[in-house]
């Protein structure tokens, strides 16, 4: 395989220090929002955050992750009605107790405005195999894996550019590929809301376990 050299930026400790503290700083203020104004997104910002996606690492770079962008309000509307099919059967005889009782303080149901109301929803999808030029199925690893690390890239981007997003995962989610038009190869992963909040959005008051909690050195 062919090889490129590496550009590989380094910083003074100082200089890392500092833009750690502020990365940090920053990430820590994003929180899920239910509430949005139907404000546009400029789209140059919506393409660069998702060129931040697409840049993640992936099993033997396969990139198996399909990225669905949309704006059209019939479709929302066509994805929220479907969604909101999903979530009744969820709320009503699905979900066991203690799934229920977990989601009372996030103050959830089935009802689920935010897919018609954000100007943008990203439909990310997993690829389970790809197919190559001549038609012949190709093998893709670590799908799951890869998807969740892009998926992490994309919310981290556009909360960096100073959007509000939403992970959305009604189950099953297969009436996303009909509404898509996608191939059955691919596997919804999540819909992402994006855009944002109402100037009058609130938040549930959650509070994050200690970092001795789930950090661990060793």
């Amino acid at each position: 395989m062919e090889e490129i050299r590496l550009h590989f930026q380094r910083f003074a400790e100082e200089e890392m220090l500092e833009r750690a503290q502020v990365f940090r700083a920053h990430m820590v203020q994003r929180r899920t929002v239910r509430a949005f104004h139907e404000r546009p997104i400029p789209p140059s910002v919506l393409e660069d955050a998702l060129r931040v996606a697409a840049s993640a690492p992936s099993g033997a770079n396969r990139q198996p992750w399909r990225f669905v962008v949309i704006e059209d309000s019939h479709i929302k509307r066509r994805i929220r009605v479907a969604a909101e099919k999903e979530e009744r059967e969820f709320y009503s005889t699905r979900a066991p107790d203690d799934w229920l009782e977990a989601l009372e303080p996030l103050g959830t149901d089935a009802n689920k405005p935010f897919l018609t109301e954000a100007p943008v929803l990203i439909a990310i999808f997993l690829e389970r195999f790809g197919i190559d030029c001549e038609g012949n199925r190709v093998k893709n690893y670590y799908m799951t894996e890869s998807v969740g690390i892009a998926t992490g890239f994309l919310i981290s981007a556009l909360h960096h550019a100073g959007l509000a997003t939403l992970t959305h995962t009604p189950s099953p989610m297969r009436f996303l590929n009909e509404i898509l038009n996608r191939p059955s190869r691919e596997r919804p992963f999540l819909l992402l809301v994006v855009g944002y909040p109402k100037d009058n959005a609130t938040v549930p008051a959650i509070e994050r376990l200690p970092f001795q909690t789930v950090v661990t050195k060793v």
